[in-house]
């Protein structure tokens, strides 16, 4: 008996681990299914990705995949970019034929599978920057015939690998690589790329490059080079790389470039007589290197020179360089300028062959808070002037333009934007003396308000005081402006003429509605978005004899019916206005339920839209109804019943007083008649000459029972004159013992039998059937009675009646039957 116990307890603790262990398999499927719900849609499990879009532009960016996720087969774009992903699988990509570009960027990539990318044959763009493969596998372009862009910037490889990695990319335009683990290129690697429209190279590490490995290629669009080591201690290698791939039509442009000494120059020496357009991001310069390259640049063919970015480390010292020739070049910009030393910064006016052939200038934001008329007049060929995002004021702004000497009168474009600018008057006299400027940018200034007149050039076409901070506007702008920027100012309302104006601008301000456009005979394109407009429509813009293009999106519309079917056609084209800034600009402010809501989305019912309508027809609908149920109700007897119900709770509760004061005085009902007689007034000598003579006389037909008269009380001779004739009616029932209807034809057709058998088929429902006898003069059926009549039309089939007799031998027993009905209970008794 124990053994038996101890295995059957050894048996449930197995059962009891088993259950345990279904238990926790069933907790943890519960607790992971939520997650696999949103992530896996596929048998291995792999995550999903379902943000695309109509054009089949998939944004999977920052979704935080650990691995490819699954994407429908249709993706034409695929952003990858920004999340965790460290290889991809053989069949990651498998069926993507249709995909066209594919971004992997700032991912953790450090594995990919040799033919991870082989069924991608349309692929035209491939971001594989920003990860961490360390070598690069030939055999992942092999199949990407038609790929026209290759990213491969910032990865830590150190070559590019054999055999040559981009062999098979015959069609290829842009190519990106280098990053700082790149060390060597060899003339190889670059095998099989023949023409770029645009190459980027990030060497600053690079310590071998085998002369010739980019002299194949040709044309060559643009090159962007990061060469900061190589420049400062491989000066020979960075001469070999510049020298392959500076050409007179390719765009050069350095980054991170610091000179620091005159022999930062030499790599230049060769090169830089091929180059037409040099830019430079990030320079840094002392005096000696800034010596040495003006020295360099002497004569030479180049056309445009930009550096974004320039600090300058020395004292401004330059005037070993003398004069260098630059008269070729026709464009010198130059932005974001650092001195260190700003006080010890002399640069001496003997550089002004640096600004005397050049026909565009830009100093953008580089501390400039002076340009004096002594620079000014030596800009003889200028005709695009750039100062802007600079320390220039009103008062040292007059110092641009000399009194006595002309000045900038080949200027055309003038660019003063981001200065501490307060005086509209100051501006307008300064540009006066601009005889043939055309373009004049003063936005982002501290303007606020605009003197009632200013002198402008004639041959202004073009004015941008956009973000300052103007309330209203003059007459001082001028008539001769064909484009006018007034946007992100506090302005209300614009009414001044301007009849050459085409384009105007005027997003961001408080307008409330479109300004009239009598005002612009030849406006073509109108912006005005981001104000407080409410509401525009037709009118609106056909006072615009030439308008074009609108842009009138973000405003605070108010969804009426008239402007969104306004609104609705001119989004789909149907009017002579093009609504350029799209639908999803234009979203409903009010009212409240609409808000947000984007106005091609809005469906207004016909009660807000055609009140008048909708009222009319509701009206019209509702007066046919009542007209039908009336008719409904009058064929239904409704009417009746309603006016005998109140009748008879009238005369009810008038006969309830009666018996109240009668209970209160303890006298019994008084019952003067022994039956009411209800008839027609063409039946009338039958009841006088027949009734009332046999019912109200003493029979002495039968000698052996004597009756006694009954009386009888009759409309015409026994009512009250001057009561109510419900009143009397109602009085005569309560006052009978019983009801006789002599029916006929006449009695239903009689009004007057009519209001009485109303009044009686009312009482019959509390007097109960017995109180009514029936006297058929004529052969009738219930038929002949009114349908409303329905409890004496009952009468008729439950109850036995009498019928005249036209034989005279038959008439004492219809006379002894009629009696023996209407006697007392005293009679009957006896």
């Amino acid at each position: 008996m124990v053994r038996f116990l101890v295995m059957d307890s050894s048996t449930d603790r197995k059962a009891e681990a088993v259950c345990m262990r279904h238990l926790t398999i069933l907790m943890l499927i519960l607790f992971f299914s939520p997650i696999w719900g949103e992530a896996a849609n596929s048998d291995d499990g792999r995550p999903s990705c379902s943000r695309c879009d109509l054009h089949l532009c998939c944004n999977c960016s920052y979704g935080g995949f650990t691995s490819i996720p699954v994407v429908t087969d249709q993706a034409l774009i695929l952003n990858l970019s920004f999340n965790n992903i460290s290889m991809v699988t053989q069949d990651d990509l498998t069926g993507h034929f249709q995909l066209r570009v594919l971004d992997l960027h700032g991912n953790r990539l450090a594995a990919i599978h040799p033919t991870a990318f082989d069924s991608l044959w349309s692929l035209e763009e491939l971001d594989l920057s920003d990860n961490l493969l360390r070598v690069l596998n030939h055999r992942w372009f092999s199949k990407l015939e038609i790929l026209l862009q290759l990213n491969l910037l910032n990865n830590p490889y150190s070559t590019l690998g054999s055999p040559p990695l981009f062999l098979g990319l015959v069609r290829l335009r842009r190519l990106m690589f280098g990053g700082p683990d790149l060390k060597e290129l060899r003339k190889e690697d670059l095998s099989g790329v023949t023409n770029l429209d645009e190459l980027t190279v990030h060497g600053n590490n690079l310590v071998r490059y085998d002369s010739g490995t980019f002299g194949n290629i040709w044309p060559l669009g643009s090159v962007t080079l990061s060469l900061h080591g190589p420049l400062l201690t491989h000066p020979t290698l960075a001469a070999a790389l510049l020298d392959d791939v500076c050409y007179p039509e390719t765009q050069i442009t350095l980054l991170d470039i610091h000179l620091k000494q005159s022999f930062s120059i030499q790599p230049f020496k060769e090169s830089i007589r091929r180059i037409r357009n040099l830019s430079v991001h990030n320079l840094s310069m002392s005096d000696e290197a800034t010596v040495s390259l003006l020295a360099l640049i002497d004569g030479v063919p180049l056309r445009s020179m930009s550096i974004v970015g320039l600090t300058l480390t020395g004292e401004g010292r330059w005037i070993p360089a003398n004069w260098t020739d630059l008269r070729s070049m026709d464009e010198f910009f130059v932005s974001d300028v650092t001195i260190l030393d700003v006080l010890k910064f002399a640069m001496t006016v003997q550089i002004k062959f640096l600004i005397q052939h050049q026909k565009k200038l830009s100093f953008i934001n580089s501390k400039m808070f002076l340009l004096s008329c002594y620079l000014t007049k030596l800009m003889v060929n200028t005709q695009y002037l750039d100062v802007s995002d600079n320390l220039l004021t009103d008062l040292t702004l007059s110092y641009m333009v000399c009194d006595d000497v002309e000045t900038l009168q080949k200027l055309r474009v003038l660019n003063i934007s981001g200065n501490p600018l307060k005086s509209l008057s100051a501006l307008s006299h300064l540009a006066t003396k601009l005889t043939r400027l055309t373009h004049l940018e003063v936005s982002r200034t501290g303007y606020s308000t605009m003197p009632p007149s200013c002198s402008w050039p004639s041959t202004l076409r073009y004015l941008n005081i956009s973000r300052a901070k103007l309330t209203t506007t003059t007459a001082c702008l001028p008539k001769s402006l064909q484009v006018l920027d007034l946007s992100y100012n506090e302005l209300k309302e614009f009414v001044l003429v301007l009849p050459f104006l085409r384009e105007l601008h005027l997003s961001g301000n408080k307008f409330l509605r479109l300004p009239p456009g009598g005002s612009y005979p030849n406006l073509q394109t109108l912006t005005i978005q981001s104000n407080t407009l409410n509401i525009f429509g037709l009118s609106d813009l056909q006072s615009y004899r030439r308008l074009e293009n609108l842009e009138a999106g973000y405003n605070k519309f108010v969804c009426s019916c008239e402007f969104v079917t306004f609104l609705r056609s001119q989004l789909v084209g149907n009017g002579d206005v093009k609504i350029k800034d799209g639908k999803h600009s234009y979203v409903c402010d009010s009212p409240l339920y609409l808000q947000g809501v984007a106005v091609g989305q809005v469906n207004l019912s016909i009660t807000h839209c055609q009140p008048v309508l909708f009222v009319s027809v509701s009206c019209g609908v509702a007066l046919f109804l009542g007209m039908l149920l009336s008719v409904l109700l009058w064929r239904c007897h409704t009417f009746w019943y309603l006016k005998m119900t109140w009748a008879w709770l009238k005369a009810k509760r008038q006969s309830q007083q009666r018996r109240r004061q009668r209970n209160m005085e303890g006298s019994e009902p008084l019952l003067s008649f022994d039956a009411f007689v209800s008839y027609s007034e063409r039946d009338a000598s039958w009841v006088e000459n027949f009734l009332v003579a046999e019912m109200e006389e003493q029979s002495d037909t039968d000698s052996m029972n004597p009756t006694s008269p009954l009386t009888l009380c009759l409309h015409k001779r026994d009512f009250i004159p001057g009561h109510w004739i419900m009143d009397n009616i109602m009085t005569a029932i309560e006052r009978s013992r019983r009801a006789v209807f002599v029916l006929s034809q006449n009695f239903v057709q009689s009004d007057w039998c009519r209001y009485e058998l109303d009044f009686s088929h009312f009482w019959l429902f509390e007097a109960g059937g017995d109180a009514a006898i029936l006297i058929l003069l004529e052969p009738l059926s219930k038929d002949d009675i009114p349908k409303r009549f329905c409890k004496l039309r009952k009468l008729m089939s439950s109850t036995t009646y009498l019928e005249w007799p036209q034989e005279e031998d038959r008439r004492p027993e219809f006379w002894r039957s009629l009696r023996n009905a209407l006697k007392r209970d005293d009679e009957q008794e006896n």
